[in-house]
């Protein structure tokens, strides 16, 4: 059966959020995808736009990540186009569901982003989850927008760390 190239990207991002739990990155999927030969970055950006459109799948941005999660109406019509994906492409999306979920998941666990605050200082503001429950949650001022983008990336980079000794000091 011939059907649309596009169609079938769609289909396969929305299977690929059906299969877990918690939202993924757009750089998680495109990675998958990408890797895969699947198709091109261009064509996977219309592809995600239009999916957010179509509202089958919701899209957040935060300062550094998009997080992408399917939608009941994605899910809905997932149910009904299933059968356009090939059992070698479910298979291959659920292997490396069972290969990459920690990894996956360890990544978007860890959030960090930063604002102007009403007093003129930034603000940056580090979370860090387990299973949708905040392990920890700080919030600091800085002076510059510089030194909150860069205490974000080192959160990214260093959160377990932190953290670690958190926790040794305080208990």
């Amino acid at each position: 059966m011939l059907q649309d190239p596009l169609t079938l990207y769609k289909l396969i991002v929305l299977y690929m959020l059906d299969r877990i739990n918690f939202a993924m990155t757009a750089a998680q999927v495109s990675d998958y995808i990408l890797d895969r030969d699947y198709t091109n970055y261009l064509t996977l950006q219309q592809v995600i736009h239009e999916l957010t459109d179509a509202r089958l799948v919701s899209s957040k941005t935060t300062h550094n990540r998009t997080l992408l999660t399917i939608t009941s109406e994605g899910r809905q019509t997932l149910h009904f186009f299933q059968n356009r994906i090939s059992d070698a492409i479910k298979e291959d999306v659920n292997t490396y569901f069972r290969e990459k979920e920690y990894d996956l998941r360890n990544e978007i666990s860890v959030l960090g982003e930063y604002y102007k605050s009403t007093s003129g200082e930034y603000e940056a503001h580090l979370v860090a989850q387990e299973r949708g429950i905040n392990l920890i949650d700080i919030t600091l001022s800085v002076p510059t927008e510089d030194t909150a983008a860069a205490i974000c990336d080192n959160w990214q980079k260093k959160s377990s760390e932190i953290y670690q000794y958190l926790t040794s000091q305080l208990f």
